[in-house]
């Protein structure tokens, strides 16, 4: 770790000329880095705060680390970093981070040991999961495994890339600026994989998660949480209109995506997995509780 602690958390120079016309703006703090005693400097003149800071970027050095909702080894996992993914540091502790993510502002704790310095982003895993060999060879030993989605700055060098950590072979790889086209077939890999509240991928999947790291691969950002991604994912579609591959379908706390007109693919509590289950029988396993399941279709035109 190369940020100090008191990098981390200097104070913008003349704070004193900020103003603040009004009452302090209510933001959503899973997207706002708002806390009691300190807030990211972008929302000085928006909301009031004894301390404000500048972000530090850093990079997951790890296959994956949990985005935690406060600095406690048990407490509740809000989202996780893949290896390779930046997250904007306003305060560094002994064991912890607090900042937010650079792919989606997402706001929580990361541990310190999980973060260094900011590191180029040349190449992306499209393996489920991409073992680290310790050398340019299939018979080398395993020192990693990173999950899909995980970024690293490398060298092609014959069928491995050479990076920090060991040789990731070129199959398993593609460059970071190459996308799929079909976040079905990226969302499919991921079939039998656990669900795990807060996960994008490294030890299980959340239904929001799913459709991040799937549309992600295909070149599209995506908010972390299902009530975000409902007001920004595509456009509204019709109660009338028919069903296609690639829709997306929101429940209360919850999202699929269609594989076909009448089968939808999402990581779910009920399986405690990733699944292609008819919508039917989604729709009717939620009606006893919801009297209307479905609360929003939705679909990305080309």
């Amino acid at each position: 770790m190369e940020v100090t602690d008191t990098a981390a958390r200097i104070a913008p120079p003349e704070r004193t000329r900020f103003k603040l016309d009004g009452r302090s703006a209510v933001l959503d703090t899973r997207i706002h880095a708002i806390r009691g005693d300190l807030a990211d400097v972008s929302l000085a003149g928006i909301l009031f705060s004894a301390h404000y800071a500048r972000a530090i970027e850093l990079t997951c050095v790890v296959a994956g680390a949990p985005v935690l909702s406060c600095p406690h080894a048990a407490a509740t996992a809000t989202s996780e970093l893949l290896r390779g993914e930046s997250f904007h540091a306003l305060d560094v502790t002994t064991q912890w981070v607090w900042g937010f993510c650079g792919h989606d502002g997402y706001v929580g704790y990361v541990r310190r040991d999980a973060l260094d310095k900011q590191e180029m982003r040349e190449w992306r895993v499209i393996a489920r999961s991409a073992p680290i060999f310790s050398a340019a060879d299939i018979k080398s030993s395993i020192v990693d495994h990173w999950p899909a989605g995980a970024a690293f700055d490398g060298e092609a060098e014959g069928d491995f890339v050479a990076c920090a950590e060991g040789f990731v072979h070129i199959r398993h790889v593609r460059p970071d600026a190459d996308h799929d086209r079909d976040w079905v077939a990226v969302a499919q890999d991921y079939l039998g994989q656990p669900y795990v509240w807060g996960g994008r991928g490294h030890h299980g999947v959340d239904c929001s998660g799913l459709v991040q790291v799937a549309l992600a691969r295909c070149g599209i950002s995506a908010p972390r949480d299902t009530d975000m991604q409902r007001e920004a994912i595509g456009e509204p579609l019709g109660d009338d209109a028919a069903l296609e591959r690639g829709d997306f379908i929101f429940f209360p706390g919850h999202v699929g995506m269609m594989v076909d007109d009448r089968r939808m693919l999402h990581a779910n509590a009920f399986w405690m997995t990733t699944v292609i289950e008819p919508l039917a029988d989604v729709i009717a396993r939620l009606a006893p509780d919801h009297p209307q399941p479905v609360v929003a279709r939705r679909r990305i035109r080309s």
